[in-house]
C-alpha cells in the first residue's frame, strides 16, 4: 500500500472484519485486523443459546470459503463462531488481540484535531488511529467494521432505577433456564424480542409478555421450502411500492392474522417499514406461541413504579423480570464522530467501496440491515471495498 509497508487497518474481527482483510489479501494487499477482545468473532459467542441464522447456509458464506453443509440449512450460533475461526485461519488473517482503538484522525490534521504527541505519521499514511495503552497507530486506510450491534440501548425509562424486579438488556439473556416458573416482560417485537420471548415460553417461564409499540411484519423463514431471504434478494432492486404490493398477499397467506390475540398486522407496507429501519420479524415460534396463549402481546411500556410497569394503554403489568430487546448503537461517536461521516442517528453516512468526501480511505462495512441479509452484504461490500483499495493504490 505504500514505500512503508504498512498494512490497512480493519477494526473489528467479526465477520465484516474477516471478509474484508480476506478480500484484501486476495488483491495481495496486506492487512491486520484490530480486535479490542481475545478472539475473533466475540458479538457472536455472546449471544443467546438457541440462535440460528435466519439467513440460509448459502447466502450466509463470506468471500473464499462455504459454510459447511454439515452445519444445516439455518446455522447455529457455535457453528457459526467455529466457522469464523476457521475462516481467520484458512486465509491466515493476522489478527492483533487486546487492540481498541478509540479515536481516528486524519494524519494530515485536515479534520482539524491536533495531536498532543506532536508526532510525524508514517510516509504514504492517510489515518492515525489513537489505540489503548497509549499507542499512535498509522494506517493508509482504514476499514471500520465493529458491527451494526455494538453497545447494548436500554431506554432511560421514568422511574426505571427504582423498579424492584430485575432489569436486564437482551444482550445479556442466554436461556430461559433461570426464569423458570417466573413472570417476564420482554420489551421490543424485533428477531431478538420475538424469539426470546417465544425461548422463554417454550424453557417453562411461568408467564411471558411481549411489550409491542408498533406491530412488526411477520414472516414465515421459509414457505415450502423458499426462504424468505431469496425473496428480499429477489426485490431488493424493485420499486418499494411494487414489493410492497407483492408481499402483502404472500404475507397473509403464509402467516395467520394476529390481531386477535393483540398483534395487528402493520399499516404500512413491509418493504416500507423495512426502509424505515424496521426489518420483519422472522417467524421462528413466536406465531405458535401467541394463538396458544403462551406469549401475551401487550402496549409498549411507558415508565417504572416500584415493582409496577406502566404501559402505553394505561395498563399496569408487576412482571418480576423485565428483558429489554431495545436494540443497539452503533458506538461510532468517539470514534469518528468527529470527521462529519455519521448521521443523525450514528450510522455511517456512505458504506462499502464508497467514501466521504471529509474521510477518504475511510471505509465501513457491515453498518448496514438489509432485508437480503447482513452476511451476505458484508461479503459483496467485503469485495467492493478490496477493489476501491486496490484502485486507490494504483
Amino acid at each position: 500500500m505504500s514505500d512503508s509497508g504498512t498494512p490497512v487497518h480493519i477494526l473489528g474481527a467479526g465477520p465484516g472484519g474477516l471478509a474484508t482483510a480476506a478480500a484484501l489479501r486476495e488483491r495481495g494487499i496486506s492487512a491486520v485486523v484490530l480486535e479490542r477482545t481475545d478472539t475473533v468473532g466475540s458479538s457472536w459467542r455472546g449471544h443467546y443459546d438457541r440462535l440460528r441464522l435466519h439467513t440460509a447456509r448459502t447466502h450466509s458464506a463470506l468471500p473464499g470459503l462455504p459454510i459447511p453443509r454439515a452445519y444445516g440449512r439455518w446455522v447455529a450460533r457455535d457453528d457459526l463462531v467455529r466457522y469464523l475461526e476457521k475462516y481467520a485461519a484458512h486465509h491466515r488473517i493476522e489478527v492483533a488481540t487486546g487492540v481498541e482503538v478509540h479515536r481516528l484522525e486524519r494524519a494530515d490534521g485536515a479534520e482539524g484535531a491536533a495531536r498532543a504527541d506532536g508526532a510525524q505519521a508514517a510516509e504514504g499514511a492517510q489515518w492515525v488511529l489513537h489505540a489503548n495503552g497509549g499507542r499512535r497507530l498509522t494506517a493508509p486506510a482504514v476499514v471500520v467494521a465493529t458491527g451494526y450491534n455494538h453497545t447494548p440501548h436500554l431506554p432511560d425509562w421514568p422511574g426505571r432505577d427504582g423498579f424492584t424486579g430485575e432489569l436486564l438488556h437482551a444482550s445479556r439473556y442466554r436461556s430461559p433456564a433461570p426464569y423458570t416458573g417466573r413472570d417476564v416482560l420482554v420489551v421490543g417485537a424485533g428477531n431478538t424480542g420475538a424469539e426470546i420471548a417465544a425461548d422463554l415460553a417454550e424453557g417453562g417461564a411461568g408467564r411471558v409478555r411481549l411489550a409491542v409499540r408498533t406491530p412488526p411484519h411477520i414472516l414465515r423463514r421459509s414457505t415450502l421450502g423458499w426462504p424468505s431471504q431469496r425473496s428480499a434478494i429477489l426485490g431488493r432492486r424493485l420499486p418499494v411500492r411494487l414489493v410492497d404490493r407483492m408481499a402483502a398477499p404472500l404475507t397473509k397467506l403464509s402467516v395467520p392474522d394476529l390481531t386477535p390475540y393483540g398483534l395487528p398486522r402493520p399499516d404500512a407496507g413491509l418493504y416500507t417499514r423495512a426502509r424505515q429501519g424496521a426489518v420483519p420479524v422472522l417467524d421462528v415460534g413466536l406465531v405458535d406461541a401467541v394463538r396458544q396463549g403462551k406469549v401475551e402481546p401487550v402496549a409498549a411500556v411507558e415508565s417504572f413504579e416500584d415493582g409496577k410497569v406502566l404501559l402505553a394503554d394505561g395498563d399496569t403489568v408487576t412482571p418480576e423480570v423485565v428483558i429489554a430487546a431495545t436494540g443497539y448503537r452503533r458506538g461510532l461517536d468517539e470514534l469518528v464522530g468527529h470527521l462529519g461521516v455519521l448521521d443523525s442517528r450514528g450510522v455511517p453516512r456512505v458504506h462499502g467501496r464508497r467514501t466521504h468526501p471529509a474521510a477518504p480511505a475511510l471505509y465501513f462495512n457491515g453498518f448496514s440491515n438489509p432485508l437480503s441479509g447482513g452476511l451476505r452484504e458484508l461479503a459483496l461490500d467485503a469485495r467492493r471495498i478490496a477493489r476501491a483499495v486496490a484502485r486507490a493504490a494504483g
